[in-house]
């Protein structure tokens, strides 16, 4: 059997970086890889995209919309890492764990890679709304603590020179005009009428992830017992999200609980009056390029977990 080729476009970013890393150990796959001068030119990006199995677009916004149009065959399929195919036409979001967006992955040539926030939020609220747990009108809230990786290169080397410095060492909420980029693809994948308040937080350690969803029991039709039944019926089957009944660590949880890993465990924690719907993974893993991978060999036909921690 001819191995899968492989090529990465704008691979210097931090998940073309781990998506590229990834791959190089992959003895299944041929990577394309394009001198420092061909990377620039548009005609080499091209050829490489065309003639490739698999294209991984790590790219900004705009220049990811620029170079999916530079794929001209019916072949090839595009994964885009970036915002800007999320919520677009004839792309497929990339969360295979959801209702039956695997089947649609396996399928699909277009695939839009989830964004880290929205993935824990997504994981936890969308099968809720699915069950009838939670209703679409319901207004919620979401708190988010990331890795300071999830930031870019930029970030990184800001936190490498920071230090000791005392707005570094604690966390750091942003967005704070509530625009975050990952709200619509929140909204839509989870089918609220509604966007959440969001409150994304970065943390002193490179990468983790942990997103909370606060609900009152009274919101949350059939209270704690039935948001537990409604994740473990729903995560079943063998993926890369699980349910877990309790992720705690002496009465704590810590954001870098999964750091290098590629899965996403699902909680839920509470009493009968308030609950906190918990998921933990890792913004690299689960959260960027982990997923992209798991996308990669959903298309290519191949067992999810390959070249996975999970």
């Amino acid at each position: 059997m001819a191995r899968a080729k492989i090529f990465i476009d704008g691979g210097a970013g931090t998940t073309g970086l781990k998506v590229r890393e990834r791959l190089a150990e992959r003895k299944d796959l041929d990577l394309i890889v394009l001198d420092e001068a061909s990377r620039r030119d548009v005609k080499c990006r091209e050829e490489a995209m065309n003639s490739a199995d698999v294209a991984f677009l790590c790219l900004p916004d705009a220049a990811a919309m620029e170079a999916a149009k530079l794929c001209t065959n019916r072949r090839t399929v595009i994964i885009d890492t970036s915002t800007a195919h999320r919520c677009a036409e004839g792309w497929t979001y990339g969360f295979a764990e959801i209702g039956g967006l695997g089947r649609k992955i396996a399928k699909s040539k277009r695939i839009a890679n989830p964004g880290c926030h929205a993935s824990g939020f997504i994981a936890l609220v969308a099968p809720l709304v699915e069950c009838g747990i939670l209703k679409p009108t319901l207004r919620l809230s979401c708190h988010s603590l990331t890795g300071f990786s999830g930031g870019g290169k930029k970030m990184i080397a800001d936190y490498a020179e920071a230090k000791d410095d005392l707005l570094h060492l604690g966390g750091r909420q942003y967005a704070l005009g509530q625009n975050h980029k990952h709200l619509p693809e929140m909204v839509k994948y989870c089918q609220l009428r509604h966007a959440p308040c969001f409150s994304p937080v970065v943390v002193p350690h490179f990468s983790g992830m942990e997103v909370s969803v606060p609900v009152f029991a009274k919101d949350a039709k059939g209270g704690i017992e039935a948001v537990k039944d409604c994740y473990r019926a729903y995560y079943r089957k063998p993926g890369l999200v699980k349910f877990v009944d309790d992720s705690e660590e002496g009465g704590f949880l810590s954001s870098s609980a999964l750091a290098g890993r590629d899965d996403m465990e699902i909680s839920v924690y509470g009493n009968k009056d308030r609950l906190m719907l918990v998921a933990l993974f890792d913004n690299l893993g689960k959260g960027a390029s982990g997923a992209a991978i798991q996308n990669m060999n959903i298309a290519l036909g191949i067992d999810p977990k390959t070249g996975l921690k999970a």
